[in-house]
């Protein structure tokens, strides 16, 4: 099965270059080429400021009481977590390990704790966010989220991408905005959308692959878990969901803790040592075209006031040939008989 490994390079040989930055464009494509050239291609790209230059957001976002006073009579949902890591894996105690133990505790796929409060509160609540306030809020709803709760907000950007619904045929099926610092993380997943991500204020930083590097992320089983907040004494409960119900979700950290480098690269050969992912950071004013089923992780960082917002959209995928070529390689069941090294020098299959 050395063709799964070859395919990873081939992808990038034929289509996507083998440089590890994203496709730019210095101006917003005509639908057309971005049909052809980046949508057909499942390729990423990545649009100047220029796509966004008449959004009065790009200036009004930056200053907080423009927003406190639009959504003076708005509650908007927060997500909070200990770490800022929601949406993730994290260890449980199940009591199968004690300090006697070498073995790491098992781990859970983990979801924010959310609570819906004014947003002026919301505000305070993310700014405040730290390893000292024992906690980490993140407005991250989605859900359709910035029609639905962030409805006054609407006049200070487009309500769709004109080049990009003219391509796809159709209006974005949710927009969704996000409000956090720099504590806020997300774990490597896919979404199936065509996604059009505008980072308005601070900027946020993509590790991407592409769809055919699925074995590379290790996806298993986790136990699905749920974090609550008890705000009278400060501190997080986390509880594996009853009944026990699983989720199929990513295994690697792409930046693991010094000390834990050399067993994460042990455990994830195929992501550590095969084709690096693709990288991009999105400044404020750009706007990323994030294919459907591409692999991403976001890391953040906040401007001078420090906040990062950004504003998505997601347009329906074409659930097409290949979504079945998709699901046809994930079926594949693959393991390297060798630690994978790249494609020059390896053993031949046995």
């Amino acid at each position: 099965m050395k063709q799964i490994e070859s395919l990873w390079q081939e992808v990038r040989d034929l289509s996507l270059g083998n440089a590890s930055a994203v496709h730019r464009l210095d101006s917003p494509p005509a639908p057309l080429e971005f049909l052809r050239d980046f949508v057909s291609l499942n390729k990423p790209c990545l649009i100047s400021r220029a796509a966004t230059a008449h959004w009065p957001a790009t200036a009004l976002w930056r200053d907080r009481a423009h927003l406190t006073r639009a959504l003076a009579s708005s509650s908007v949902t927060v997500h909070l977590t200990p770490n800022g890591r929601a949406d993730s894996l994290v260890p449980i105690d199940d009591g199968s390990s004690s300090s006697a133990s070498s073995s790491p505790p098992p781990l859970c796929f983990a979801s924010a704790h959310a609570q819906r409060v004014p947003f002026a509160e919301a505000l305070d609540m993310i700014s405040r966010s730290s390893q000292e306030s024992n906690f980490v809020a993140y407005a991250q709803q989605q859900n359709d989220c910035f029609r639905s709760e962030y409805g006054p907000l609407a006049r200070d950007c487009d309500g769709h991408v004109p080049w990009a619904t003219e391509a796809l045929g159709s209006l974005p099926e949710a927009v969704n905005l996000w409000i956090g610092n720099h504590f806020s993380e997300t774990s490597f997943h896919k979404d199936h959308y065509e996604n059009l991500y505008a980072v308005v204020t601070g900027e946020k930083h993509f590790l991407l692959l592409p769809p055919t590097d699925v074995h590379r992320m290790y996806i298993k089983d986790y136990p699905a878990a749920q974090y609550s907040y008890i705000k009278e004494t400060g501190e997080f409960k986390l509880e594996v969901e009853e009944p026990i119900k699983y989720v199929p979700w990513c295994s690697v950290n792409p930046y693991p803790s010094p000390e834990n480098l050399e067993s994460e690269m042990a455990k994830f050969p195929m992501y550590f040592n095969g084709p690096k992912p693709f990288e991009c950071t999105v400044k404020a004013g750009e706007i990323l075209y994030l294919p459907s089923m591409w692999f991403h992780h976001v890391k953040q960082n906040p401007d001078d006031t420090g906040l990062t917002i950004a504003v998505n959209y997601w347009y329906d995928m074409q659930f097409d040939m290949k979504y079945a070529y998709f699901n046809f390689l994930q079926s594949i069941e693959y393991q390297p008989i060798h630690d994978y090294m790249g494609t020059e020098g390896e053993p031949e299959d046995l």
